[in-house]
């Protein structure tokens, strides 16, 4: 008898406001090498081991995002397309929501379209032995951390400091359980100032749970500020 495959579902992150860009169109939506910011993680999922695709987007996008991005191209591993919410942390908690009978989720910013097959595997490999991983790189600069009032505190040790990255990766259940139980302790967290800023982050606060760290790539930049789609377009050029 043939062995079960153990399905893979990806949330890719679309519904950002991208107010740093400074334009009418949100970044995901912004063209790099005459296509959507957006379609370039998704056509790398695509092209992937994973089974199923959830599209988080803004409110009132859900139709343009079917038409002009996902039956435009072709993704048709893309099984929901789902508004998000307030913040980062409500767009993932509705997005594993979408999920049924998964093993493991990949939960992914539309807005980093650098985005590898090899990446992808190496994250895949950790989270079959791990549970619970992160895409990051060492950081190549001298990092301080400051106190309130702008002055030098503790210089930490660069050969620890990360820069984290998504895809983050998780053992579906594992997950799950931790957005749960930050959506019922959300007014908690409001009221004590804690704001939970990535998955890992959730998964850590939440259960305790280690998170391991996987090399990503320095090319795997989030589109942030109008500079970052220049950058991105010689990355895609190269």
């Amino acid at each position: 008898m043939m062995e079960k495959k153990e399905r893979i579902v990806a949330i890719v992150l679309a519904a950002g406001s991208g107010k740093r860009m400074g334009s009418d169109t949100k970044k995901q939506y912004m063209l790099i090498g005459g296509r959507p910011v957006v379609y370039y993680s998704l056509k790398c999922f695509q092209e992937s081991f994973v089974d199923e695709i959830v599209l988080v987007v803004g409110a009132g996008e859900v139709e343009y995002c079917q038409r002009e991005i996902v039956e435009r191209y072709g993704f048709d591993k893309v099984s929901h397309i789902v508004e998000g919410g307030r913040e980062r942390y409500h767009s993932v908690a509705i997005g594993l929501q979408s999920i049924e009978n998964c093993k493991f989720v990949f939960i992914h910013d539309g807005a980093r379209p650098m985005l590898t097959q090899k990446m992808l595997k190496r994250l895949l490999d950790c989270v079959k032995a791990e549970n619970a991983c992160v895409a990051g790189m060492p950081v190549k600069d001298t990092i301080k951390i400051t106190d309130k009032e702008g002055y030098i505190a503790t210089t930490p040790d660069r050969r620890l400091v990360w820069l984290v990255q998504t895809p983050q990766v998780f053992e579906y259940s594992l997950i799950k359980a931790a957005y749960d139980k930050l959506i019922n302790k959300e007014k908690e967290f409001v009221q004590q100032g804690i704001s939970v800023t990535d998955d890992a982050m959730v998964l850590e606060t939440l259960t305790g749970h280690r998170v391991k760290l996987v090399e990503g790539s320095y090319e795997n930049i989030k589109i942030t500020t109008p500079e970052d789609i220049g950058i991105a377009e010689l990355f895609l050029n190269k």
